[in-house]
């Protein structure tokens, strides 16, 4: 019998006891699936992205950087360093028969917290468990994103040529371990589909950031070839870089003989067409050169222009856009979520998914909004636990939600 792919991960359910931005983006795919994901954080702090960036909807804990990647949740409050918080998690876990548990808390707060794999484990035996941490499960040592930049050599290889090394203006780690742990989950659901068993993931940012670095560590260790940063040339493929035109700038990529050929066929490049470059070695080899003069040519012409010209002969460009002409652009706005806020009436614009899910054409690419601390408390622990406003009223007052 066939399945349909909205019935794969659309009835999951999630719990997850997150912050910051690696977990709270592997949520945040996993409810654009259409799984119903629960964030658990503590009562009296929050997730410290809720107060980053601009307070637009004029309320403490729902500033602008915490809204993006925490749309289509549902949150409540815990106080898992009480007994009683534990015990309501446990609960929980059991009552809403939770799939996978998530969470990027120290190692070091498994235990005290009641959230290690083994406790979680025997209240759901085929519980999907998953752990990220910044250097795996025996550290806990706390990693931000330009951290592990930095202590994975990915900084070391990001900037100009003789430069200081930079970070890259979006979270690439962060993220890109956040992408990991989906995959991962993904294959012990499949596993536990083909036998019922859980598993426990564990997931090292560290690891994942320097997974990354496949070539740059490969041609080093065996042949003590060592990448440096070149801005934005290439190690081994020439003519590319950004280059300046009459308005704007154009990347302009040449990844092989071919492709110069169809350049220097262009009337505007056919100077450049010298014997030395026909080959990659012998562009690579007179580099510097080679990119002045291919921008003595760009510079003569708009962005328009150059594209157009291009593209018509096979060369892979693209224009440098801004934001706002990547909002604009065509395959971008038609894919843009949004989320409506019912309280403020804000309206949110959400980046595009990485993929179409039928969960998204059935929500009319419209999501919940990202939710307020705790704002969920009478609808999981009333509606889930069968607690009524006395017990959620002592329970406040205990400082336990």
């Amino acid at each position: 019998m066939a399945i349909e792919e909205e019935d794969l991960l659309g009835g999951l359910t999630v719990v997850s006891i997150e912050q910051a931005t690696v977990i709270p983006y592997l949520t945040y795919r996993l409810a654009l699936d259409g799984a119903r994901v629960i964030r658990i954080e503590d009562p009296a702090r929050g997730d410290p992205n809720r107060f980053v960036g601009e307070d637009r909807l004029g309320e403490p804990g729902m500033n602008a950087y915490f809204l993006p990647i925490n749309a289509g949740k549902k949150a409540v409050t815990l106080n898992l360093a009480r007994p009683r918080g534990r015990e309501l998690l446990h609960e929980l876990i059991g009552r809403l028969n939770v799939d996978i548990f998530c969470t990027n808390q120290l190692p070091k707060n498994y235990t005290k917290l009641g959230i290690s794999y083994e406790v979680l484990r025997s209240v759901k035996p085929d519980l999907i468990w998953l752990g990220v941490t910044g250097f795996g499960p025996g550290s806990d040592e706390a990693a931000y994103d330009p951290v592990l930049q930095a202590k994975s050599g990915l900084m070391d290889l990001n900037g100009e040529a003789g430069g200081r090394p930079l970070a890259t203006s979006i979270p690439f780690i962060d993220l890109g371990t956040a992408e990991h742990a989906y995959g991962q989950i993904m294959k012990a659901l499949y596993k536990r589909a083909a036998g019922g068993a859980g598993s426990r993931v564990d997931i090292s940012m560290f690891q994942s950031a320097c997974s990354w670095l496949s070539v740059p560590i490969s041609l080093y260790a065996s042949f003590a070839c060592q990448m440096r940063r070149r801005g934005n040339t290439h190690e081994f493929f020439a003519p590319v870089s950004v280059y300046g035109t009459r308005d704007g700038y154009i990347y302009l990529a040449v990844g092989n003989d071919r492709q110069w050929q169809s350049l220097v066929s262009l009337p505007a490049f056919g100077g450049l067409a010298r014997p030395r470059y026909a080959t990659n070695a012998g562009r690579i080899g007179d580099v510097g050169a080679l990119n002045t003069a291919v921008e003595q040519i760009t510079r003569t012409l708009t962005v328009a222009a150059a594209v157009a010209q291009l593209r018509e002969a096979g060369v892979p460009v693209a224009p440098v856009q801004d934001l706002a002409a990547v909002a604009a652009d065509p395959l971008v706005r038609e894919s843009l979520l949004t989320s409506h806020d019912p309280v403020t009436g804000t309206n949110l614009v959400l980046a595009p998914p990485p993929y179409a899910t039928p969960y998204l054409a059935a929500c009319g690419k419209s999501l919940s909004f990202p939710p307020r601390l705790g704002e969920h408390n009478r609808e999981i622990y009333g509606g889930v636990l069968g607690l009524d406003g006395h017990d959620l009223a002592q329970l406040r007052a205990a400082q336990i939600i």
